[in-house]
């Protein structure tokens, strides 16, 4: 299959996912498909498959690797090995993206106020992350605080 197909079908995979988070975040659907780890765990199983794919069928640029910059760039000249690595990034941010749903309703952060931070953590991971933990902390700041001027009163 062609990389550029396996891309646009990783692209797409995720889009009901993210808007299950979005729209119907209580729904049994979303618990079902979502934040059971259904989602992270197919896109984990490609990522999986171009790993053992490329290990042992090889085939990528020669000096390519992890171990340095210069390594890395020639590794990413090859087709499947920026799509391996980017469902890693699509995994890895709808399984942030989820977590930071359950948070924000185990700490009562109205929905609304997620959904921002999360279509950031889609489209620019720890950007999104980074906001909604400064989000978060900032929401349980205001909750200690309440928590000490009522015990005080």
């Amino acid at each position: 299959m062609e990389m550029d197909v396996v891309f646009q079908y990783a692209n797409y995979s995720v889009m009901p996912f993210w808007a299950l988070l979005i729209f119907l975040p209580q729904a049994q659907i979303t618990r079902k498909a979502v934040h059971s780890g259904v989602a992270p765990i197919l896109l984990g199983l490609t990522y999986t498959g171009f790993m053992i794919n490329s290990m042992i069928v090889g085939g990528g640029p020669e000096g390519a690797g992890m171990g340095s910059l210069e390594a890395l760039m020639i590794g990413f000249t090859d087709p499947q090995a920026v799509v391996t690595g980017w469902v890693h990034y699509l995994a890895f941010d709808l399984f942030v993206g989820a977590w930071m749903f359950r948070d924000s309703q185990r700490l009562g952060i109205p929905h609304l106020a997620v959904v921002i931070p999360a279509l950031l953590t889609f489209a620019a991971g720890p950007l999104g992350l980074l906001i909604y933990l400064t989000m978060r902390y900032f929401w349980k700041q205001r909750f200690t605080l309440q928590e000490g001027v009522a015990e005080a009163a």
